[in-house]
Order: structure tokens, then sequence, then C-alpha cells
């Protein structure tokens, strides 16, 4: 299995990103999706997760009502939609993959498959 993030850059405070990560070869049945984040300096950081039935699972304090995960089953696609974006959002995003049952969807040890990470920076 292989994921393949997409979409970072560069953006004003208050602007939006949309990330994409597409997944390929030959994945779990009913595998769940995840985003993580890691700024410099500090620990990498849960921020949603959708599984596959497109129940969803958001870091409340962090991202909730800004970002919106979503995912394209058939296209094996996961989607990070970003508004309102802030200054402490800079940070690399990493999408995961893991398999349908476990104990968190927010744990990243639980996660089995990484993509490359994708550079967001938001400036003041």
């Amino acid at each position: 299995v292989q994921l393949q993030a997409f979409g970072g850059g560069s953006v004003q405070a208050g602007g939006s990103l949309r990330l994409f990560c597409v997944v390929s070869g030959r994945t779990r049945d009913g595998y769940t999706a995840g985003w993580f984040r890691q700024a410099p300096g500090k620990e990498r950081e849960f921020v949603a997760a959708i599984g596959w039935s497109a129940g969803t699972l958001y870091n409340v304090g962090s991202v909730k009502g800004r970002f919106t995960i979503s995912r394209d089953n058939a296209k094996k696609t996961i989607y990070l939609r970003m508004n309102s974006l802030k200054p402490e959002d800079t940070a690399v995003y990493y999408c995961a993959t893991r398999g349908q049952y476990g104990t968190s969807w927010a744990v990243a040890d639980e996660y089995d498959y990484w993509g490359q990470g994708t550079q967001v920076t938001v400036s003041s």
C-alpha cells in the first residue's frame, strides 16, 4: 500500500487549502484513513479521521469547525478541506490508513501506512 499526499502550499491567515491523499495498492477492507500533522519541534498531532462509511472524528480543540475530512472510496482518495487557516496550522501534514478495528482513530501508532507528507505554511 502506498499513500501520496498533495495540495500543500503557502497561504495567508484566513485562507484555505485542500489536501489530497491518493491510496494505491491492496488495502484492507473497510480501512480507516486519517490526517496527522507535525510542526517543527513538536510531536505528531492527530487532525482528523474518517471511516469507510464516512463517520468522522476530529481533533476538536484544534480544527473542529474549520477542517473537513472526506473520502471517495471509488477513487481511493481522502481529502482534507482546511478553511480559516491560522499560523498555528503550519506543519507537515501526513495521511495514513489503518484497519477498521482498533482502539482509537486518533492514535498514530494504530496506523499501518503513511504518506510522505505535504507542507502547509500559513503566514500572518
